[in-house]
């Protein structure tokens, strides 16, 4: 299930995107952003709707993906 990132608290927000940098890394080739930077680049994927936060039910978990590797977008339900 999606959850549109607006309808959490900025905290929460916040606290999911770090957890996520954290968890997964990102490849940024030759340069070096600090955790700040990282988390910046994230939440501007979701506000551009480039990303999604995903809760999955049967694992009881969140993350964050990029929209277009979705597997199957008529599967994925917004709440």
């Amino acid at each position: 299930m999606i959850i549109p990132w607006e309808q959490l608290p900025e905290e929460t927000l916040q606290n999911l995107i770090e957890s996520f940098v954290l968890r997964e890394g990102t490849d940024y080739g030759e340069e070096t952003f600090s955790l700040e930077e990282k988390v910046e680049h994230v939440k501007q994927q979701l506000i551009r709707g480039e990303a999604v936060i995903l809760y999955s039910e049967l694992h009881e978990s969140v993350t964050i993906a990029p929209k277009n590797n979705l597997k199957n977008n008529s599967e994925i339900t917004e709440s």
